[in-house]
């Protein structure tokens, strides 16, 4: 007899009995492998279970399903005012219609304590909507200056753009924020970005940097920054570029006879480079660019501003047009049927600048054009993200200023290396 046979037996009798126990289930079932044990771990009462599928809503996009139609078609305008006091019809622009923004011209333009009055008022008003107003301006210095009399002017762009330093460009953008800083601008259309490719152009000239694209690239994202870290937000402008032409768009629109190869060798260079750098917001020109789009002139052209501006060159930011009253404009559009063209082709900000009547009537028609569904909700809500973004970005307010402080700007405009 094997000696082994007894310690065999126990073993096989062992795991006989192990194997049974390990395919009974709780439910009396047969499985193949052990036993299944209900989990008896309870997380923390202050661990959050968050399902792979939700989505973050973030506070602006909660801010934006809060807004009525009115609130967020407001947003898209930037109106001008009349005369140098606060009147009952900003008062109404801006409190029933819900203005994005506000630009001051040279008719609103006294002296230095009206005009802070002004601006102070207007924020006033405006403290009983959600949003803060962009308040601009044009400040480019030389013969573009909206500056109050007794207040240092930069020179040309052509003057500084001589000096071809970037330090030089950057305090001057500097030295523009801090001026604006003081009477409680939060926006400038500046620093230009247009190439002076033309000398018979009628409305760039001394305006532009220079005629090197390269140049100008350089001297104007450094003009940009320096405003972008001294609180002022830049508009570069006035895309897809004005230097080559011949006619000034005040009073009708330019036609411009080139190739998109030719405009990204000269006229793009700069505006890709400080798009580049992080430009936050772009004016679009009133141009006829025929080989890029033969029927709408650039600010009205979904082939320029959302084909070549946001597709080709990336630009995610903010997209402004040039004064939709100007003649380039108005001479064949109603300015009702031009911004709503301009908002369908990618257009954020509408810049109205002159005419209550017609302001009121841009309003509406962007209203009737999404109660129609010729724009969409969707579309809407993009553009009105990227404003409320821009304006949460610089940390736009309804504070007003209490006094200016000249000797403070006299005592940096001395010391800009000028010279």
């Amino acid at each position: 007899m094997n000696r082994n046979y007894p310690f065999i037996f126990l073993i096989s009798c062992y795991m006989l009995l192990m194997s049974g126990c390990f395919q009974l289930t709780q439910k009396g079932d047969i499985k193949e492998g052990r036993e299944i044990i209900p989990s008896t771990f309870e997380p923390p009462e202050k661990m959050e279970v968050v399902e792979s599928s939700e989505v973050v809503i973030s506070p602006i996009d909660e801010m934006i399903d809060q807004m009525t139609l009115e609130e967020k078609v407001g947003q898209l305008l930037v109106i001008g005012v009349e005369g140098t006091s606060f009147t009952g019809k900003m008062d109404k622009l801006i409190r029933n219609y819900h203005v994005g923004g506000v630009i001051m011209m040279g008719n609103n333009i006294s002296t230095s304590p009206e005009l802070m009055q002004l601006m102070n008022e207007i924020k006033n008003a405006n403290k009983s909507n959600k949003n803060p107003l962009f308040l601009s301006v044009d400040e480019e210095g030389g013969r573009v200056s909206r500056l109050p009399g007794g207040i240092p002017r930069l020179p040309t762009s052509a003057e500084i753009g001589k000096l071809n330093d970037e330090s030089v460009s950057y305090r001057a953008g500097a030295y523009l924020a801090e001026v604006l800083n003081e009477f409680g601008y939060n926006m400038n259309f500046a620093p230009v970005l247009d190439v002076n490719s033309n000398p018979r152009n009628p409305v760039i000239g001394d305006r532009s940097i220079g005629s090197d694209p390269y140049q100008v690239a350089k001297l104007g994202t450094s003009t940009m920054h320096g405003m972008m870290d001294n609180g002022i937000i830049p508009v570069i402008k006035h895309f897809p570029g004005h230097g080559d032409t011949v006619v000034d768009s005040h009073k009708a629109l330019p036609k411009v006879e080139t190739t998109l190869e030719a405009l990204r060798s000269v006229e793009l260079v700069p505006f890709q480079k400080a798009i580049e750098e992080g430009a936050d917001a772009v004016m679009v020109a009133h141009i006829l660019f025929p080989a890029l789009d033969p029927d709408y002139p650039s600010s009205m052209s979904k082939a320029i501003i959302t084909g070549l501006l946001r597709n080709q060159m990336q630009f995610e930011g903010v997209i402004i047009t040039d004064d939709l009253t100007m003649g380039a404009i108005a001479n064949d559009y109603t300015i009702p049927e031009a911004a709503v063209q301009s908002f369908i082709a990618g257009s954020d900000l509408l810049l109205v600048v002159r005419n209550y009547d017609e302001q009121i009537n841009t309003f509406n028609a962007l209203i009737k054009a999404i109660e129609t569904g010729e724009i969409t909700e969707e579309r809407l809500n993009e553009s009105v993200k990227r404003i409320l973004v821009l304006k949460e970005k610089y940390s736009i307010s309804n504070e007003v200023r209490e006094k200016i402080d000249v000797d403070k700007i006299n005592e940096m405009y001395d010391k800009l290396p000028l010279k």
